[in-house]
């Protein structure tokens, strides 16, 4: 089966990016950039013994997404605990709401975001009372 294990965010700003998935989600940062042979910085996203797995921020290598335009690429989707204090910090920390807080009935709260670098991504509430 071709689980995925990886995932990468392509940043204009890597400090900015650094900030802002660090503040908001709690990620910590090593620097692989001397692997990568650019600036490349892997992403821990949580305890080993935890679902989800880790990832990177790496230098964008062209043009920005344009706002409103369709993804192309993956959307990635981040679990959290508390839905609204989370969309709280994100957009205090420059990110940008895409789609609002939605439910999954009787599963989550839903909803995505564009992040300081003008990437997609979505926040996940596990909530079995979401209507």
């Amino acid at each position: 089966m071709g689980r995925l294990v990886h995932f990468e965010i392509h940043v204009d700003d890597m400090e900015r990016a650094k900030n802002f998935y660090g503040e908001v989600f709690g990620w910590t940062f090593e620097d692989w950039s001397e692997y990568a042979g650019m600036p490349y910085f892997g992403a821990t996203t949580g305890d080993a013994g935890e679902l989800g797995i880790n990832g990177a921020l790496m230098k964008r290598q062209g043009p920005s997404p344009e706002p409103g335009q369709a993804v192309n690429g993956y959307a990635c989707t981040i679990g959290v605990g508390d839905y609204d204090s989370t969309e709280a910090l994100i957009l205090k920390l420059g990110g940008k709401l895409a789609l609002p807080k939605y439910a999954l009935p009787g599963m989550a709260w839903q909803g995505y975001y564009v992040d300081t670098e003008g990437n997609l991504f979505g926040i996940h509430q596990p909530d079995e009372q979401a209507k």
